[in-house]
């Protein structure tokens, strides 16, 4: 006699609604803890998952070692953009950036420290912060985003002491220039500007999109991505992912990708970038491409090296985008597992 298949138990509303959820995630922003053994991960949901690396890379992990040790609701939208200070996770999403204690994070005491505002021109305001930029020799945060300005919040004090102007659409991201006091912003409006924090004014401003090499006027002109090593800028968006020479403001090397690219970062001798597609990118300065690693999400958003010196064991790539999993690369070379919201 044929017994009857079991019929599966109906998911509750709330395992449905958490499905979902996990379905239409987005990773938009990582920060690794000081100690270098744990990564933060921000959502387009507000949430901040805490992963243990450590656990995660140990010989005797399991499928929990996976998981987040702790999730917590930070924002009431996206968190765009994460960066940690020796003692603080910084997070930012609509209007506002929050300051948490990383010991208290660890301990599952998920209580925000501060939050502040940049001074917007109106009360009705509330642009994104889309990035958020450290500059330890002045021990301030640089916000940037949906108002069209940097702003400068000192760390000590808590208050705004500038605001820097010139973009005319919103910003996408900012870079530090480490030998000297200049921050490097890219934008909508197509432009990479070049900020002397010494005097807080522009001084060099580079319209990637009028250049005929770089300009790709079928994907736009805004610039989604930057980073600077030196006298050095690699950056791009709707134009293609090019290499810069600041000093003589010449396009040195345009990288041969199509797809528009969302993060970028310099690495020992390479170029890592990654955007539109399931692929972290090795590129050579001289533009060939040394090897595309396939990730697990559609297309990614961000790229985090953790370089603490303190966890050379945790030295791994990681990456997001639109899923809830974080890649990790041990090797750069493949990826070796996912983490999981």
């Amino acid at each position: 006699m044929e017994h009857a298949a079991p019929s599966p138990v109906p998911l509750g509303q709330a395992e449905v609604f958490q499905a979902l959820q996990r379905l239409h995630m987005t990773i938009y922003s990582q920060s690794v803890s000081p100690c270098g053994k744990f990564l933060a991960a921000g959502n387009n949901y507000g949430q901040i998952a805490i992963f243990s690396l450590s656990a995660a890379l140990s010989s005797e992990a399991k499928e929990e070692s996976k998981k987040p040790m702790v999730t917590f609701h930070a924002h009431d939208g996206p968190i765009y953009s994460m960066v940690s200070t020796d003692r603080h996770l910084l997070s930012a999403g609509d209007g506002e950036v929050k300051g948490w204690l990383w010991a208290e994070i660890l301990k599952k005491g998920c209580k925000e420290l501060w939050r502040r505002q940049p001074p917007y021109r109106t009360s009705l305001e509330v642009p994104e912060i889309n990035a958020l930029l450290l500059v330890p020799k002045e021990n301030s945060l640089i916000l940037a985003g949906g108002d069209c300005q940097l702003h400068t919040m000192d760390l000590e004090t808590g208050t705004f002491t500038r605001a820097l102007r010139g973009h005319t659409d919103y910003i996408h991201c900012l870079a530090l220039r480490d030998r000297s006091p200049e921050v490097l912003s890219g934008g909508e409006d197509g432009a990479v500007r070049l900020w002397d924090l010494r005097i807080a004014k522009e001084v060099q401003t580079i319209e990637v999109y009028k250049h005929e090499e770089c300009s790709r006027p079928h994907n736009g002109r805004w610039i989604g991505c930057l980073a600077t090593d030196s006298d050095w800028m690699v950056c791009g968006g709707g134009p293609a992912l090019t290499l810069w020479h600041l000093r003589s403001s010449t396009p040195t090397t345009v990288f041969p990708i199509r797809a528009p690219q969302k993060h970028v970062t310099f690495y020992q001798d390479l170029i890592l970038s990654a955007g539109q597609g399931s692929c972290v990118n090795h590129w050579q300065l001289s533009g060939e491409l040394k090897a595309q690693v396939p990730a697990s999400s559609p297309g990614l958003l961000s790229l985090s090296l953790n370089q603490q010196p303190a966890a050379p064991e945790c030295k791994v790539l990681t990456a997001s985008g639109n899923s809830c999993r974080v890649d990790v690369f041990t090797n750069l070379g493949y990826r070796a597992f996912s983490m999981s919201f």
